[in-house]
């Protein structure tokens, strides 16, 4: 295998950290050539010097010379703003752009790297969220390769290795997050703290309430639509509170092949860099005798609705899952600062959902004045709820 130059959207977040961690561990295979930030320009600045990356760029752009001055006596070129994150990914050197960026900001750069024809190794689930039928059509066109990171996706991937039988269901895992065994009343009162303590995963904030709401799980199951291109009636989720099955596939016969491992995204991460080879690693194995017992539950949909939600939107189409998406990331943010309750999130996706006007066939243009427009709509509905 040859050493591969990685362009990391998203190097400071839980995703982009374990990137680091990957290409620390096989420097010899990989190489940091590029790496952004959002607003964490003192852990941009720790990272590349560290990796010494070609290029960094820091989006928020009042951080731009604060970065630039502490990379100064470097040769790294400094940028800054939205735009350059759809520039650098098209730099000729890079081999593979990771897309480990935090929700709708994901869409613009990767559809820039997938025009400039680099490999995409997907952890920005959003993307395909949003516009799934836009950039599967643009994979398919400029002849990219889609690579998914998420460790469910990454286990659908890997049990279809081989296989040239047609996919009869996915079996889509979930933890149930750290509300699975709450009663609807007693998550009326949960609070940002309690729904961060994911109890089998290391990730990062917004993800993590995504998680205890099960909306994540509903985005995989519009994300793996796309990746696998199976009708959502084909995809079914399935809580597994252990993590250990990290997702399945049942085929024509019968026969399930599912992909099994210990809960840490590196190896996932780490199979989409390296892809198709598999690199030995020094991360965490299954302990056979440490298991008691492997448990599968059915999702409760009255309890969890984002869930349903995110079937609805798929039946929709167009830009229903934007909708969604758009709305989820204000009420997210929102219950995490204080400013919603855990089970309004849900109640003002829903609305947003019935409010924006539905197009069927979106472009790129309609799908950004969706996401505007229902963002402003999510906003006012939560300060109306004040």
């Amino acid at each position: 295998m040859m050493k591969r130059r990685i362009c990391i959207l998203g190097s400071t977040g839980s995703i982009g950290t374990q990137a680091l961690q990957v290409i620390e561990e096989h420097e010899d295979l990989f190489e940091a050539y590029v790496l952004t930030a959002g607003s964490n320009a003192g852990l941009l600045i720790r990272q590349a010097r560290r990796f010494l990356p070609c290029a960094v760029v820091i989006a928020d752009e009042s951080k731009y010379s604060e970065v630039r001055e502490a990379l100064s006596d470097m040769p790294i070129q400094v940028y800054a703003g939205s735009e350059a994150l759809c520039q650098v990914v098209a730099m000729e050197p890079v081999d593979m752009v990771l897309t480990a960026l935090v929700g709708f900001s994901g869409l613009r750069p990767t559809i820039a790297a997938i025009r400039a024809r680099k490999p995409i190794a997907l952890a920005n689930k959003e993307t395909l969220v949003v516009a799934g039928e836009l950039v599967t059509a643009l994979c398919r066109k400029h002849d990219v390769p889609l690579l998914p990171v998420d460790s469910e996706h990454s286990a659908i991937f890997q049990s279809l290795m081989g296989e040239e039988s047609p996919i009869e269901k996915i079996i889509l895992t979930a933890s149930g997050g750290p509300f699975r065994t709450f009663s609807s009343d007693d998550m009326r009162n949960v609070t940002a703290a309690q729904a961060l303590k994911h109890p089998n995963w290391d990730m990062g904030a917004k993800i993590t309430i995504d998680s205890a709401s099960m909306m994540n799980k509903g985005f995989e199951v519009i994300e793996a639509k796309w990746l696998f291109d199976v009708d959502a009636d084909r995809i079914q989720v399935v809580v597994h509170p252990q993590s250990i099955v990290h997702s399945a596939v049942q085929f024509s016969d019968g026969a399930v092949k599912a992909q099994l491992g210990a809960p840490d995204m590196r190896v996932p991460i780490q199979l989409a860099m390296s892809y198709p080879v598999r690199l030995a690693s020094s991360f965490p194995r299954i302990d056979w005798w440490d298991m008691q017992a492997l448990t599968f539950e059915r999702p409760d949909m009255n309890r969890f609705p984002c869930l349903e939600m995110a079937y609805e939107a798929i039946r929709l189409g167009g830009n229903a899952p934007c909708v969604v998406n758009a709305a989820n990331e204000v009420v997210n943010l929102a219950f995490r600062q204080g400013q919603c309750g855990f089970l309004q999130m849900a109640d003002v996706i829903s609305e947003c959902l019935a409010r924006i006007e539905h197009i069927d066939t979106p472009v790129l243009e309609d799908y950004l004045e969706t996401d505007r427009l229902t963002r402003a709509a999510a906003s006012e509905l939560i300060k109306l709820s004040l």
